[in-house]
């Protein structure tokens, strides 16, 4: 009989025999009626409980292998999404939940002795224990079979026995390594130690606490969870928790050095443990969630990092959505792709943030030479969920304090304050961003171009960039590359400056110079990007003879003897630049052009003076900005456009982005243009909103020099996040400028702001107020922790 099957366990250790038959096709089986749950933390619990009241006569079994009153941590945040979903779903649970939160607005955030309060963020906790106790008493009341202190079959012998295995068997989950070759996890490590601890009193707001010992940074993150204990997590990165001797101490020493060095926070009073340990974050990712009639759930599946939430939240949401699932689809296997599919994209959304969260707390030492204000703005903005609009919506007098601290005038957005570049000033922060139309005729832009880059400088960005302009013929892309090698070029380009001076004034107007290298002679992007020309093939030339992708042309090695020429065909672009009247020359060392491929270890493989180390392979792209630099005029600026990194294997690195912005401006570059990537056709980026912008801000903090933010920066709210955060000086925007050349413009009219930084060209002037036909924009959501 079923009820006497002697099912084969783990090992003490929990570790997992490899699996030796596939689990059970789930392509017929109806709704599943006996259930396995593997894990018996808050996911496991509430998919118990949940799948066991939508349907009464399923079998349910949750193995967990500690006692039920065992735990690990203290407290545990829900958003009020969760809470909704949680009520919708079952109310029993709800209503005990209500009973036990904690609920609190503000966040506290201590730097340097000063502390600043932003308020209207609503969290609610409760202690992790309760909560186990309440998912406990519910799965009972439902007849789920709850086996504590014991060890889990193998997970292949479950997926035989059961119809439907659900595993909830966390972050070191032994079922996703069981059939690791078809989940495909990947698990990435990090650069901080943390503990998590408890004190005996409550915290009467989350706090961020900023220790700066002689060790190095250590930060307090902290929450009350019951009226009278609150959570505390203490981290810091590898090498500071070494020198601080946390590796050679006890649990015992390890509560009380913590308790001494955040004594201020604590007010003197001791830290608990409860089996406390260091321990490093761990991110993990599952190419699949589920495999045959087992799926994943929880910590299993993935991780973010606590700093912008607890676990237990996606994992309740994880729960919730398999359970609408189940009970929706036919099949068992239609309902764990539909589960799939609906939580992949959220969570991979939330661990983006969770990432840029992560790393902005393991980079802390960068940011505490901000002031205080500003500080406490980039820290609550960190995760790029969390943004200007947000908090004014929330307390708007702590965002009016950031922005009049930042230089703002009343009533004044960050990108409407003017920034100064050598002698040129910007009168907003907003950069049409250099976009390639390849719409040009021998290299000379005509009506095209005057009317692209026109109706764009109309639009009211501070500065309107070309696309990148060849210094030579074979130095083109495309045959629509537009170039500054002749003299009919230089005045067509003259042309479209004095429509720009004259019918736009106040709007910069800048070059980007650059040399295809190795990835010229193609197609026009829309006919097939880095495609060869079926015809009409010109020879190219690079660092290194590497074609850029299969198929491509193999460039020819440039000799030393002709870099000079090379060199020399930039200066005389540059020349040409500077009488046709730009206001501000770029140097393109990006993306995989030509002094793009002398910067990256993966295209510049030269044994002499220009190759090998990076003071090498920077030789002659600096040789290249010396004597660009020489001819430009003094009082105009010149910005270098760098690829911070290739999201390829060996190829640049954060640290060596950071060296060549160093170089540039050493040798007076005025500003860094970050971009990345493009580089090497083997690239693996990843994308995400403002996803390079931590590169900008990293060269801005440690090189010293201004710089320019690009990459899916879409919104006027990015823009001002991440100018009054100080994470960049400008903010260079392409696809919204292709999509409204009157982005900017609309900008200010959508925030109505009418002041210094924003001209409407005198024809357009009656159209400067935003229609009142009824709001367009989504409503805000309301912050929650870590948002």
């Amino acid at each position: 009989m079923e009820g006497t099957v002697t099912a084969p366990t783990r090992g003490a250790r929990g570790t997992a025999r490899p699996a030796t038959s596939n689990p059970q096709s789930p392509e017929t089986t109806s709704h599943p009626h006996r259930i396995a749950i593997i894990g018996g933390g808050p996911g496991g619990l509430y998919t118990a409980a949940l799948l066991k009241r939508l349907d009464p006569t399923r079998e349910i079994t949750v193995w967990e292998r500690n006692p039920p009153d065992t735990t690990f941590g203290f407290g545990v945040v829900l958003s009020d999404e969760t809470l909704g979903g949680i009520e919708h779903a079952d109310p029993v649970v709800y209503q005990a939940l209500q009973n036990d939160f904690v609920r609190w607005d503000d966040i506290h955030i201590t730097h340097r002795n000063t502390r600043h309060t932003s308020g209207g963020h609503r969290f609610a906790a409760l202690g992790r224990q309760r909560l186990l106790e309440i998912l406990h008493t519910r799965c009972r009341s439902l007849g789920v079979d709850l086996r504590f202190s014991t060890e889990a079959p193998y997970p292949a012998w479950l997926a035989e026995t059961y119809d439907l295995v659900i595993a909830a068997d966390g972050v070191h989950s032994s079922t996703r390594e069981a059939f690791a070759d078809v989940f495909k996890p990947q698990i990435s490590p990090h650069r901080c130690r943390y503990i998590w601890l408890a004190a005996d009193f409550a915290f009467d707001a989350f706090r961020f606490e900023i220790a700066e010992t002689e060790h190095g940074v250590m930060q307090l993150h902290g929450y009350p969870y019951s009226a009278d204990a609150s959570t505390v997590i203490v981290e810091m990165r590898e090498e500071v928790w070494r020198a601080a001797g946390f590796d050679a101490m006890d649990e015992r020493e390890s509560v009380e050095r913590c308790a001494k060095i955040f004594t201020d926070a604590l007010g003197g009073r001791p830290l608990k443990s409860n089996n406390s340990a260091w321990t490093t974050f761990r991110t993990v990712v599952n190419e699949r969630w589920s495999h045959g009639n087992v799926v994943l759930l929880g910590d299993a599946a993935h991780t973010a990092h606590f700093s912008i939430g607890s676990g237990t939240k996606l994992a309740v949401e994880d729960a919730l959505a398999l359970a609408a699932c189940l009970k929706e689809q036919p099949t068992l296997a239609e309902a764990l792709t539909a589960y799939e599919a609906e939580r992949k994209p959220v969570v991979a959304s939330t661990q983006r943030a969770a990432r840029a969260s992560l790393e902005w707390f393991e980079n802390v030492g960068l940011y505490l030479r901000q002031p205080p204000r500003q500080f406490a703005f980039n820290l609550l903005t960190r995760s790029r969920r969390v943004t200007h609009d947000n908090l004014r919506l929330r307390d708007a007098r702590f965002t009016t304090a950031v922005e009049r601290s930042f230089g703002c005038p009343p009533g004044t957005p960050p990108m409407f304050t003017p920034f100064r570049l050598r002698g040129l000033t910007l009168r907003n922060r907003v950069v049409v961003s250099p976009m390639d139309m390849y719409s040009a005729t021998d290299g000379v832009p005509g009506d095209f171009h005057l009317v692209h880059l026109g109706a764009r400088a109309l639009g009211g960005a501070g500065l309107v960039m070309t696309e990148m302009v060849c210094v030579s013929e074979q130095g083109r892309i495309t045959p629509g590359c537009a170039g500054l090698y002749t003299g009919r070029q230089a005045e067509a380009w003259r042309r479209i400056i004095r429509f720009v001076h004259a019918q736009a004034p106040g709007t910069a107007i800048g070059v980007q110079l650059g040399h295809s290298g190795r990835k010229g002679s193609t197609k026009p992007m829309w006919e097939g990007i880095d495609e060869p020309l079926v015809e009409g093939n010109w020879p190219l030339v690079a660092a290194s003879p590497l074609p850029y992708k299969p198929g491509s042309q193999i460039p020819r090695q440039l000799p030393r003897a002709q870099l000079t020429d090379m060199r020399e065909q930039f200066t005389s672009a540059a020349w040409r630049a500077a009488r046709a009247g730009f206001d501000l020359l770029e140097l393109h060392c990006a993306h995989g052009y030509l002094l793009s491929g002398f910067l990256s270890p993966l295209t510049n493989l030269r044994t002499d003076a220009y190759g090998g180390t990076l003071e090498k392979r920077l030789r002659f792209p600096l040789e290249v900005f010396d004597s660009v630099r020489a001819v430009w005029p003094e009082e105009r600026p010149l910005t270098v456009r760098v690829s911070a990194t290739d999201w390829a294997e060996g190829g640049t690195t954060a640290d060596e982005a950071v060296a060549i912005a160093r170089a540039f401006a050493a040798h007076g570059a005025d500003a860094i243009d970050v971009s990345s990537g493009q580089v090497v056709a083997e690239e693996r980026p990843e994308y995400g909103r403002s996803y390079q912008a931590p590169f900008a801000d990293r060269i801005r903090h440690e090189a010293g020099v201004p710089v320019i933010a690009v990459g899916a920066i879409s919104s006027w709210d990015d823009v001002n996040s991440l100018i009054l955060a100080g994470r960049t000086d400008l903010c260079a925007l392409a696809r919204p400028h292709l999509y409204d050349p009157h982005w900017t413009l609309h900008a200010a009219a959508e925030q109505g702001y009418e002041g210094p930084g924003v001209v409407w060209p005198a024809p357009y002037r009656a159209g400067s107020r935003r229609p009142q036909t009824g709001r367009t924009d989504a409503p805000k959501p309301r912050l929650q922790l870590g948002s």
